[in-house]
């Protein structure tokens, strides 16, 4: 098993910005859990869909990372981490295998930078969903400021214009650069977001870019 997770680790590592790198303890954390083989099974794939989807046109790769992501199981933070609501790295997301609709949308997020989708056309979006008490996040595609949104979303298997999802309700999109809200599901102007506490989003970027966690 040790050698089948070294192998992981290096071809894993050889990718481009913004991947999945293993470290020693992640290894050692790996091997101590009772779904090993599940986790490892995972990280194949995971290796797999970079591999398979590289050279694809654009939706195929919208519609492969949704997919892929979407055969994780969901769970609330609660459940899992016993806080009420905590951002896991797309690292965390793979190796726990479990996690709620902000991990999804995170991991897709950083998967579609690693096939080389420009970040300036990625939106984590928070929405409200029709007859929810609750918010929810999915991941935008925009080409461009004229065009409706392609969502990707772990309540969904199909990946579609925004306006398709009339059950869904915007409040605001953002990626590193920019926040921006939307009107009639297109962006409309730009607009700050008033974080609760800390800023979920600025400490994720630095796990991920800075800590590889």
């Amino acid at each position: 098993m040790k050698q089948i997770i070294l192998l992981i680790l290096i071809t894993i590592s050889s990718l481009q910005a913004k991947k999945v790198t293993l470290t020693k303890e992640d290894l050692a954390l790996i091997q101590k859990k009772p779904t090993s083989s599940q986790i490892i099974h995972r990280l194949i794939n995971y290796k797999r869909l970079l591999d398979t989807t590289k050279d694809l046109e654009l939706i195929k790769k919208l519609s492969y990372v949704n997919s892929f992501y979407n055969k994780i199981l969901p769970v609330n933070d609660e459940e899992k981490y016993k806080v009420d609501d905590y951002w896991a790295t797309p690292k965390e997301f793979l190796i726990e295998g479990k996690g709620d609709c902000e991990d999804y949308a995170i991991a897709k997020y950083f998967t579609l930078l690693t096939l080389g989708i420009p970040k300036d056309k990625l939106y984590l979006a928070i929405v409200k969903v029709k007859n929810a008490t609750s918010y929810h996040m999915v991941l935008l595609y925009i080409k461009n400021k004229d065009s409706m949104p392609l969502v990707l979303d772990n309540l969904s298997s199909k990946v579609i214009e925004f306006n398709k999802r009339p059950k869904l309700i915007p409040k605001v999109i953002f990626n590193e650069n920019n926040i921006y809200i939307l009107k009639n599901k297109k962006i409309y102007k730009k607009a700050n977001i008033q974080w609760q506490g800390e800023n979920k989003w600025e400490k994720i970027l630095k796990r991920v870019y800075k800590d590889n966690e």
